[in-house]
């Protein structure tokens, strides 16, 4: 095709490569072995972009529910029974950290993994039919065109043969992956009920529920990030048997790396921005539920712990189960301590972060 196209462009009819030649001229020096593994560095340098756009906005719009949600006490859990007080923006907030942490990942390690080219390397990485000097032209020319600092491999046999930067940098984006499902496990169990569930959150209602069952809702946008996590979860397991496949001095299996490296980037991309648009940006709390969940729980007395004893804790909370009553009202009902000490205890700030306790006397 560029052959055809250069001799139209000199004058001359497509196909006459007495004047230029697509093998002897066009591709000089060049090898599918070579150029084809630059191209697919090349494409994902160039491409994942609009992955980190899709993910910084998502970590921004977990940490604007996190500073709306910050005055919400509400019980954290732990293998999903009760443990200890904690706020529904401290739970926001983590979600917005640890998508932060693949976000910085990303931006730090991918360019890393991806400048380093064998372009010049021909067929095996020895080079041959290459111009000594063709490599680092081509590379240096190239690296102008793209705006991107690509380089020499090092080892251009290595660099043919290997094809661990796509092995790393899939397993980045199944990471991702795996962190978006469990946020949405997470989304899903606390906007679960309404009346029989958890229900601290409300998530924005997307489509009708049921054909069968009148008025319920379904959390259709986690549940769609979820299948998309599997998806792309799976193609790194196919990229690693791809990788693990090659011989010798070439992997053949390049073709399904790449596509599944790209196919990757397009599914996250699209999730994070349908879950930011269409779930997270219309999340609403449940505030009074967090509040009596949290007051009715048998974790606040961890709370009380310090104040009252050990001994009066334990037996609080047995009575707290058999009965049914609250842990706040057998404290006040026994006098343990007063309202202004339990108001003191049960401010937020004193509830979610170390805190010295007064010595008895």
């Amino acid at each position: 095709v560029i052959a055809n196209l250069a001799l139209e462009y000199m004058g001359h009819a497509k196909g006459d490569y007495r004047h230029l030649h697509p093998n002897n001229d066009v591709n000089m020096a060049q090898s599918t072995n070579d150029a084809y593994p630059t191209a697919i560095r090349l494409g994902l340098l160039l491409g994942h972009d609009t992955l980190l756009a899709s993910l910084d906005s998502l970590v921004q719009a977990f940490a604007g529910k996190s500073a709306e949600f910050a005055h919400i006490l509400k019980m954290g859990r732990t293998q999903l029974q009760d443990a200890v007080p904690m706020t529904l923006g401290q739970e926001f907030r983590a979600f917005a950290t640890t998508l932060g942490e693949d976000l910085e990942h990303l931006r730090l390690i991918a360019p890393q993994l991806l400048v380093e080219v064998n372009l010049g390397g021909t067929a095996i990485g020895t080079g041959i039919n290459a111009d000594p000097s063709y490599q680092a032209l081509a590379v240096q020319r190239l690296a102008t065109i793209s705006g991107h600092p690509l380089k020499p491999a090092a080892d251009l046999i290595e660099a043919t043969s290997d094809m661990g930067a796509f092995v790393t940098f899939s397993s980045m984006l199944k990471r991702l992956a795996v962190k978006l499902s469990k946020i949405c496990n997470d989304l899903r169990l606390l906007s679960s009920g309404p009346r029989t569930g958890i229900n601290e959150i409300n998530l924005p209602p997307r489509q009708p529920g049921s054909s069968i069952m009148p008025g319920k809702v379904n959390p259709v946008i986690p549940e769609a990030v979820n299948q998309v996590a599997f998806e792309v979860i799976g193609n790194d397991l196919s990229l690693t048997m791809a990788a693990e496949a090659g011989q010798l001095q070439l992997n053949v299996m390049e073709p399904l790396i790449a596509y599944k490296l790209f196919d990757s980037i397009r599914l996250l991309q699209r999730a994070m921005d349908m879950l930011r648009e269409h779930c997270i940006s219309g999340i609403t709390a449940n505030e009074d539920r967090c509040r009596q969940l949290m007051e009715n729980s048998i974790g606040l007395i961890t709370a009380l712990n310090p104040y009252i004893g050990y001994e009066n804790a334990t037996r609080i909370a047995g009575q707290a189960l058999l009965s049914g009553r609250g842990v706040l009202e057998l404290v006040r009902e026994e006098r343990l301590l007063d309202d202004a000490t339990l108001d003191n205890i049960l401010r937020p700030e004193n509830m979610i972060a170390p805190r010295l306790v007064p010595l008895k006397a």
